[in-house]
């Protein structure tokens, strides 16, 4: 690794943002098109600890909308992860599980986070983890995601907040025909949800 400390990475952002977002840590479930995506944003603003929870391996068709690379097929998701974001940011502190999350572990793995957002594909498991979440953590904030599929109609993204939960995308569009979504509305999806962390972080108070 190169030499390098601290201010040669995050020292252009404003001090009062870094300030906040310090010694906090996010909670991501699921690390394909938008946990990837989000994990690696947040690495970039300097949050200091990441929980991911993942149980997939990379495959070639993640590679459409997903933060990996072909020399990374095969690999756990979040070893994956864990390679890439700290060739960006080796002083994150990174805690991974490969499991897949049910209603008897998502207390234990996220019960030290600050932020959890939720990046997860099937219906029911988002269900569970909403569930789960706000019953053991109602005064910590949620950020999930809903309609992301398709391309164009940006100005329909937009941002709902019920109590604690806040919901990104445009809250209508559904996969179809078990086709991916695209990388595009992927993109600035988790790049939404990646903001309301930092948002919620330095507006805390």
């Amino acid at each position: 690794m190169m030499n390098i400390n601290k201010e040669d990475l995050f020292g252009k952002i404003d001090p009062k943002i870094r300030e906040k977002i310090a010694n906090k840590t996010i909670g991501i479930a699921g690390a394909g098109g938008l946990g990837s995506n989000v994990a690696v944003s947040l690495a970039r603003c300097g949050i200091d600890k990441l929980v991911i929870a993942d149980f997939d391996k990379v495959e070639y068709p993640n590679l459409n909308r997903q933060y990996y690379f072909l020399d990374q097929v095969g690999m756990y998701k979040v070893d994956a992860l864990y390679e890439t974001i700290k060739r960006i940011n080796p002083f994150i502190k990174i805690e991974k599980y490969k499991t897949e999350l049910n209603s008897l572990n998502v207390k234990d793995i996220f019960s030290k986070v600050d932020i959890l957002v939720e990046a997860l594909d099937k219906a029911e498991v988002k269900q569970m983890l909403i569930e789960n979440w706000t019953e053991h953590f109602p005064e910590k904030p949620i950020i999930i995601a809903s309609g992301v599929y398709g391309f164009g109609d940006f100005e329909k993204l937009r941002i709902k907040v019920v109590d604690k939960i806040y919901i990104c995308g445009d809250q209508v569009t559904e996969i179809k025909n078990d086709f991916s979504p695209l990388s595009p509305k992927i993109g600035i999806v988790s790049n939404m949800q990646s903001d309301l962390v930092v948002k919620i972080l330095v507006n805390e108070e």
